[in-house]
């Protein structure tokens, strides 16, 4: 007996079959790879990128920061290098100003020095001299005074004698007696004594400008005194 068709269904051979199973396969493989996201390896080399390029980044940042301290220190040595040299240069010019300050002041009171021996005389030992220095220092004092007055005045009292000395008079007896050319009491002395001029009655030419000094507060002048003073 023959086996019924049903109508508009196809006998499917062997070969059919297997030609069939072959491209099943196939599109299972294909689907499956379908279904790996497509951007897995794409996503995998962007995700690596980033640590790569935040390498290379930080090392490029870091060659550039150690560049600029290494440029800070140098310019820092060279700043300190030339503070040094400008503080020794001040130090030598001002040692240089003070030295030649020093200098210019020695040369200077040395000059004055000069000057002021030049302007004063070199006086004899004697009477004569001894009149004309105290005239000489009473003179930049202002005491008044001529060598005719002091003289005169000189021989009254001691006759020259600068070491001569009143024992005997009102003065001695209250223990002040009256010493040297001019005599003068020792309270005298001491107000009218003129500085510069030794602090001593029998030096002849301070007891000279002390008795003048006196004498022309009391009378005017040493030349007003025609006796005992």
């Amino acid at each position: 007996m023959s086996a019924s068709r049903t109508p508009g269904h196809s006998r499917l051979t062997k070969a059919h079959k297997l030609s069939i199973a072959g491209v099943a396969t196939l599109s299972a493989a294909a689907v499956a790879f379908s279904l790996v996201p497509a951007d897995a390896a794409e996503a995998e080399t962007i995700s690596a990128a980033p640590v790569a390029w935040s390498q290379a980044v930080n090392g490029t940042q870091t060659q550039a920061l150690y560049g600029h301290l290494s440029t800070q220190q140098v310019i820092a040595n060279a700043n300190a290098k030339a503070a040094a040299v400008a503080a020794k240069a001040k130090a030598d010019a001002d040692a240089k100003a003070k030295a030649e300050a020093a200098a210019k002041k020695a040369r200077e009171q040395k000059a004055a020095a000069s000057r002021s021996a030049a302007r004063t005389p070199v006086f004899a030992n004697n009477l004569d001299g001894w009149i004309k220095e105290a005239l000489f220092i009473m003179k930049k004092e202002g005491i008044p005074g001529t060598y005719a007055g002091i003289h005169k005045n000189i021989m009254r009292e001691s006759s020259g004698n600068p070491m001569a000395i009143n024992n005997w008079d009102i003065n001695a007896q209250n223990g002040i007696p009256s010493k040297g050319l001019l005599q003068v009491i020792l309270p005298t002395f001491k107000a009218y004594h003129v500085k510069g001029t030794k602090f001593d009655q029998y030096d002849p030419v301070a007891n000279i400008v002390a008795a003048c000094n006196y004498a022309a507060d009391r009378y005017g002048s040493m030349d007003n005194v025609n006796s005992a003073y």
